[in-house]
């Protein structure tokens, strides 16, 4: 995949992850961020699991992307809270 395909890819997974954990987008910037890191993670998640992680720009790469952001989200929440 090329910049600009994790780019939007970033940018729809972040902005959907945003809103399931927030009920609110985060901002263009940090949704992006908030994606691409959560597409990481998300892949590596699902391949310690067995599955595939990110194959390409198609719903199963945004599935693991949303998954992987909202653990990311789940997880910032939890230790933001503590302190």
């Amino acid at each position: 995949m090329g910049v600009i395909t994790w780019i939007i890819l970033g940018l729809v997974a972040g902005f959907i992850a945003s809103k399931i954990v927030d009920r609110h987008g985060s901002g263009i910037l940090l949704d992006i961020v908030l994606g691409v890191v959560g597409a990481l993670v998300g892949g590596w998640v699902f391949s310690l699991l067995g599955a595939h992680g990110v194959t390409g720009f198609n719903l199963y790469s945004l599935l693991v992307a949303v998954a992987g952001s909202t653990l990311i989200l789940l997880l910032y929440h939890a230790v933001r809270r503590t302190h």
